[in-house]
């Protein structure tokens, strides 16, 4: 697990974006998982600027998304599916047909797993991950709970994590109470993995994640057994690192 310390929010998504343009750069045909939520918005941008400098081709790149609200069609604002295009799909020059997104709007909970679970399969798995962190360690949307779940599945998001979210809504009572997410399994077995974290709220929950015990109550603690994690900081999300 290697540890980049960055000044701040816009340094943290330079170097976590040197990390995708390099994989890009020398595998152009790579599978890349992404997330959403603020903290790789600033990636997506810096990415976007290497495309239009000409320096990035996503002509061949392929796309599986962490995670989807349950029951957001997406035209609506507040779906990732949305988020993606007009945050980093609509603005490089990817194919459409090769982004992957889990199905919100389909009510066969079951069958939406299985078809996500298997998309991912068909790509030949995941090169690398982009992760988030949330503030109670979720990642992607896998909740603190009793057993680190395996495949695609449908969560029932914790009030902390609808309360982060609720700033997206016009009021909380609009916040979606459950989400599509790949499990833990599917994220472990990418063969990369690069989480970004950025700001105070976040630093009890990155340092749980790193140095804690490694426990379904802090889902990003699973990220220790993985071989290959990348993890950008900016220094307050560090803030409870002593030895950095």
């Amino acid at each position: 697990m290697r540890i980049y310390k960055a000044s701040s929010y816009d340094e943290m998504s330079r170097k976590a974006a040197h990390v995708i343009s390099a994989l890009v750069t020398l595998k152009p045909d790579c599978v890349l998982g992404l997330a959403t939520g603020s903290s790789p918005i600033g990636t997506y941008k810096q990415l976007i600027k290497w495309y239009q400098d000409g320096d990035l081709d996503f002509s061949q790149v392929k796309t599986a998304n962490l995670d989807e609200y349950k029951g957001l069609t997406k035209e609506n604002d507040q779906s990732y599916y949305y988020f993606m295009v007009h945050n980093f799909f609509k603005d490089i020059n990817i194919n459409m047909n090769n982004t992957n997104i889990p199905d919100g709007t389909n009510p066969d909970t079951a069958a939406e797993c299985a078809r996500y679970d298997q998309a991912i399969a068909d790509l030949g798995g995941v090169d690398l991950q982009l992760l988030g962190l949330g503030r109670n360690g979720h990642i992607g949307f896998n909740e603190p709970g009793d057993a680190f779940a395996k495949g695609t599945h449908c969560i029932d998001l914790q009030p902390s994590t609808i309360d982060a979210n609720k700033r997206f809504f016009a009021s909380i009572d609009d916040v979606p109470k459950q989400a599509y997410t790949m499990g833990i399994k599917t994220i472990m077995q990418a063969r990369k993995i690069l989480l970004v974290a950025s700001g105070e709220d976040k630093a009890q929950a990155l340092f749980d994640s790193v140095n804690g015990p490694i426990t379904p109550r802090v889902p990003g603690s699973i990220l220790q057994l993985h071989p290959d994690v990348t993890i950008v900081a900016d220094m307050a999300a560090l803030s409870r690192f002593t030895d950095l």
